[in-house]
């Protein structure tokens, strides 16, 4: 299994970036696929996920500015982050995930760097 994303980098505030994930080796399409991320000395914290049937979730932070999205076609998760705050610095990673049962089955990328400069 394998999750790569793409897409991050340096940023000013008020700007956009759009973070990809493209997965292999799982069947993309029954995974719920998440954004979380991990800023220097705090802990991993969802940013955005959507269901397998396309039903998304953010956090508070993020709403209204951040817009998860899937294309099952292209086994690809997309981040699309617009109006960036320096708080937003951090770093992000990719999640695939399934339920067999009550038993939750998670996947991750290798995270990808974002800095929001101020």
């Amino acid at each position: 299994v394998q999750l790569v994303e793409s897409g991050g980098g340096l940023v000013q505030a008020g700007g956009s970036l759009r973070l990809s994930c493209a997965a292999s080796g799982i069947i993309f399409s029954i995974h719920a696929m998440g954004w979380y991320r991990q800023a220097p000395g705090k802990q991993r914290e969802l940013v955005a996920a959507i269901t397998s049937g396309g039903i998304t979730n953010y956090a508070d932070s993020v709403k209204g500015r951040f817009t998860i999205s899937r294309d099952n076609a292209k086994n690809t998760v997309y981040l699309q982050m617009n109006s960036a705050k320096p708080e937003d610095t951090a770093v992000y990673y990719c999640n695939a995930a399934k339920w067999v049962g009550a038993l939750r089955y998670d996947y991750w990328g290798q995270g990808t760097q974002v800095t929001v400069s101020s």
